[in-house]
């Protein structure tokens, strides 16, 4: 198949997955065409069925804001015309969904009916997708693509409680890719990081907060004062500045090392013993998986589709959002019990392992098989 692939090119689960997505399809002879304003972060290697179509939308001094939507949807139908795509996939339904309706509806005025498949990844629905501003586009958008995933249960069922979906949701998971995602032996690496042996702990995040930032450095406060430890803060975003006040004023300067947006983060997760993600709301934990197929513990919330990755007392703990006393008491007894840290590493990588890339591909593939039967049907 020819399948173009709309996403952003951040650091944010939905481009990652989207980017993950396209080049696993392409290691299965598919033809990928990733369409976005920059290239995505872990598009970094040259691979010949992979193709990459910047939109270039330029400032007009009538435009307060340059129209990426139009230059977007004007972009995928040139791309479809000329390399003549079979399918799009779409991710993030914000503004992407609309986009794509907008440009099927050109492609139609054409004689070329191109089929949109939209996933949703959580905030585009829970958060941005809810508000008043947006809700009446993306409620039609959902309506109007050809098909459409969730990344998780909690996810679909949310999008049916907060909106009036008339077409099926199909849920296919977020996934991890093993060849990447592994425990690796980095041991000079965590020498210099806990020099002393000490227990690292880890956050990853777009620090927003929705993913309770702060919490994390609270819980490690009180871990740090029983379990010698070190806090790896990875990513950034708005909330970083206060969450390295809070650390200074907390007296953890030299525990806590804020290391902003990192490539490769499995480099990382390998040297840690224990993962931090208390959320507000996950739609589904792609950090979480990323950390227990590195064979890493997790103490998370229990909000969003965190259930369904981190599964409690067998792959880590799991409480209710802000109960960080909780947490940090769930992480104190595992960190100082070897043989149950050891015991839910192995459960950790056995639980990832059904997210499998190579697990969760044929879904995809298959669920393209039976959008495009369904369009052929409607053009005959």
């Amino acid at each position: 198949m020819k399948i173009g692939i709309v996403c952003y090119p951040t650091y944010g689960g939905s481009g990652v997955v989207a980017t993950e997505l396209g080049l696993g399809l392409a290691r299965k002879g598919h033809e990928i065409h990733f369409i976005t304003y920059r290239r995505p972060v872990r598009l970094a290697h040259f691979d010949a069925n992979v193709f990459y179509h910047e939109v270039d939308s330029e400032d007009y001094p009538l435009f307060e804001y340059p129209p990426y939507d139009t230059a977007l949807a004007s972009k995928i139908v040139d791309v479809v015309q000329y390399s003549n795509l079979d399918i799009l996939h779409v991710h993030y339904a914000i503004p992407h969904a609309a986009v794509a309706y907008m440009a099927k509806k050109i492609l139609l005025t054409q004689g070329r009916y191109l089929p949109v498949v939209t996933t949703l990844h959580g905030t585009d629905i829970t958060l941005v997708g809810n508000n008043r501003a947006f809700a009446p586009v993306v409620e039609f958008s959902i309506n109007k693509s050809d098909g459409v995933t969730a990344v998780s249960q909690n996810l679909k069922d949310d999008t049916l409680r907060l909106f009036d979906i008339q077409r099926d949701i199909r849920v296919v998971y977020n996934f991890i890719d093993f060849e990447r995602f592994r425990k690796t032996n980095k041991e000079h690496f965590k020498k210099i990081i806990a020099p002393e042996g000490e227990r690292i702990l880890a956050h990853t995040s777009n620090f927003r907060k929705v993913k309770r930032v702060e919490d994390v450095v609270l819980i490690f406060k009180q871990v740090h004062e029983k379990v010698p430890s070190k806090l790896l803060m990875i990513g950034d975003g708005p909330e970083r500045q206060n969450v390295e006040r809070l650390a200074r004023d907390l007296g953890l300067s030299k525990e806590v090392r804020f290391l902003g947006k990192q490539d490769a983060i499995e480099e990382l997760l390998a040297i840690c013993d224990l993962f931090l993600i208390p959320s507000e709301n996950e739609s589904f934990g792609l950090a979480a998986l990323e950390a227990m197929a590195c064979e890493v513990p997790v103490i998370s919330s229990n909000s969003g589709g965190l259930p369904e990755v981190n599964i409690h007392g067998v792959t880590g703990f799991m409480s209710c959002p802000g109960h960080v006393d909780e947490m940090a008491q769930y992480a104190i007894q595992l960190l100082n019990d070897e043989e149950m840290l050891q015991k839910f590493r192995t459960n950790a990588l056995a639980q990832a392992k059904r997210f499998d890339i190579e697990n969760i591909l044929p879904h995809y593939e298959a669920y393209y098989e039976e959008v495009l039967d369904r369009s052929a049907a409607k053009v005959e």
